[in-house]
């Protein structure tokens, strides 16, 4: 996986390719699709939601630009893959997912694969986690129609902000922010679930 869609691509960040060589993906999908874990496509994870291709993790990651040490917002924890690439780069992770279940889910797949000192909880990631904040880092891992403001609020400054937005297309928006100014830009097409108010 490592080699053919990401290092043979564009992801050159040697972090990034370590971390997504340490996390094992299959131990994140339903056993029904663990044949094709390594595969560079979503897969269903239940619940109505996915994991989403590999490649697309360690692109968002590598923009994401994540230093060790780091507080990183993630929002959508979905079956916690993302969370688990996030902890291999040493950073301080809040993840908030809006599926229960999932919560559940993630939290003990996470456990049971070692990962400690998380920040896990259910709820909306329109609220963001402002008791945690600011945060160096925040990551979208479902699409709202725009970023919410909120969301930008809690970013320290010179933190970044990526993530899906849009509704029938979307593009991965960046976002900085540099002495209390903002600043954005559009990126790549992708195709996620919807964020969930």
């Amino acid at each position: 996986m490592v080699d053919d869609q990401l290092r043979a691509r564009d992801i050159t960040d040697l972090r990034v390719l370590a971390a997504m060589a340490s996390v094992p993906r299959h131990e994140f999908v339903p056993e029904e699709y663990r044949y094709a874990a390594y595969a560079d496509e979503p897969l269903p994870i239940g619940f109505g939601q996915t994991i989403s291709q590999p490649y697309i993790v360690a692109w968002m990651t590598q923009e994401l630009d994540v230093a060790a040490g780091a507080r990183v917002l993630e929002v959508g924890t979905g079956c916690g893959y993302q969370t688990a690439v996030l902890a291999e780069l040493g950073a301080d992770v809040y993840s908030v997912e809006i599926s229960p279940e999932l919560a559940d889910q993630a939290e003990r797949t996470l456990t049971r694969l070692g990962y400690t000192g998380l920040h896990l909880r259910h709820g909306s990631g329109y609220e963001g986690w402002p008791d945690a904040a600011p945060f160096d880092r925040i990551l979208l891992t479902a699409a709202p129609p725009e970023i919410p403001q909120l969301l930008i609020d809690e970013l320290s400054d010179g933190g970044r902000l990526l993530g899906p937005v849009g509704t029938d297309f979307q593009l991965v928006e960046i976002v900085d922010k540099r002495d209390d100014r903002i600043s954005r830009r559009s990126s790549i097409p992708v195709r996620f679930v919807p964020m969930r108010p």
